[in-house]
């Protein structure tokens, strides 16, 4: 039986990022936000466009997370495209950090969601995908999705 701090709520998906990228590795990190906002995110505003992530004196931080302001926090509200400070061990933040270096990546916000009462990203290495590969995705894909009508018509 899943218990209550498991169950996983998506707020906003980077659907650009995985089109546009061919993603190696994945971490899930918490972050650091204000009360309001917390209570956009509970409202299920959020925008993942362009958002990734920077290591900085051996910190990690999300860059271009765009929250919006909260209409009823007044003037106690938060920067709407603020760096935000990611929640990572060491080792993880070395990894990442490594894998920029070397190997000339990207990491990318892929996904934010609330686990249980805790707002967590999911991170992703990532390299840049050519047009070519992108229209070979796309063919692929829609090949799959035939198939699979195919075989479900087949069942039925």
């Amino acid at each position: 039986m899943r218990s209550k701090s498991d169950t996983i709520t998506p707020i906003a998906t980077n659907r650009r990022a995985l089109h546009a990228y061919d993603v190696s590795h994945r971490f899930e990190a918490g972050i650091m936000l204000s009360g309001s906002e917390v209570k956009v995110l509970r409202q299920g505003k959020c925008t993942l466009a362009g958002a990734h992530v920077r290591i900085i004196r051996g910190e990690a931080w999300a860059m271009n997370v765009h929250i919006p302001e909260y209409a009823f926090a007044n003037r106690f509200n938060h920067g709407v495209d603020r760096p935000r400070k990611l929640l990572l061990h060491k080792r993880e933040i070395g990894r990442i950090d490594r894998w920029l270096r070397e190997r000339g990546a990207a990491c990318v916000v892929l996904q934010v969601y609330f686990k249980g009462s805790f707002v967590k990203l999911e991170l992703g290495t990532a390299r840049g995908r050519k047009q070519h590969d992108k229209r070979q995705l796309l063919k692929k894909r829609d090949a799959d999705r035939q198939l699979a009508r195919v075989r479900r018509g087949a069942r039925e």
